[in-house]
């Protein structure tokens, strides 16, 4: 049996059958968020605070934070930023549907939602979709990973900055900075 070059490979005896497990090297460059995760470091990490200045709806300011600069170009964060606070504008419309779902719950005593999904959780289904695939594409391949909001209290959208294990770095220099950002 032959195997790419770079391949680990181990043979395991169970039995009487033998099984071969191969396990292919990552490359340093982080290709998903599995490879992120495993193959490097938590630097740093980037609130994006809640915009209060149109009320109390859900909206996240694009200030673009100095610690993103050499990682990802301005105009990819805030589409992204602003696409968000768009999802959230539209889960927060109210409309028929809403009134319909409202007047269903009272007729039913709330019993209607075990059943059936609200237009909110579709519109934050659709969210954190957006924001796997923005990692996926995006972040990830630059050593950043978004935290959807609704894990973080919809106060903060959360950006982790990460360094490939095998770079020269000092890490607590960078942690002292993740306190000062994190408030």
């Amino acid at each position: 049996m032959e195997f790419p070059p770079g391949t680990l490979y181990k043979y395991i005896a169970v039995s009487n059958l033998t099984v071969c497990v191969c396990v292919c090297l990552i490359p340093p460059q982080f290709h998903n968020l599995q490879e992120l995760r495993h193959s490097a470091s938590l630097a740093n990490k980037v609130f994006i605070q809640r915009d209060y200045s149109e009320g109390t709806t859900c909206k996240f300011q694009t200030k673009f934070h100095s610690e993103l600069d050499s990682r990802i170009e301005r105009s990819l964060f805030e589409d992204t930023v602003k696409t968000l606070n768009n999802f959230y504008a539209e889960a927060e419309k109210i409309g028929g549907q809403s009134y319909l779902e409202g007047c269903l719950a009272c007729a039913t005593a709330y019993l209607i939602f075990l059943c059936m999904e609200t237009r909110y959780e579709k519109v934050l289904k659709k969210i954190s979709k957006y924001i796997k695939e923005q990692n996926e594409k995006i972040y990830a391949p630059r050593g950043l990973l978004i935290t959807d909001p609704i894990e973080r209290g919809m106060r903060v959208i959360e950006i982790s900055i990460y360094e490939d294990r095998g770079s020269s770095g000092s890490s607590s220099g960078s942690s002292s900075v993740s306190g000062s950002t994190a408030r």
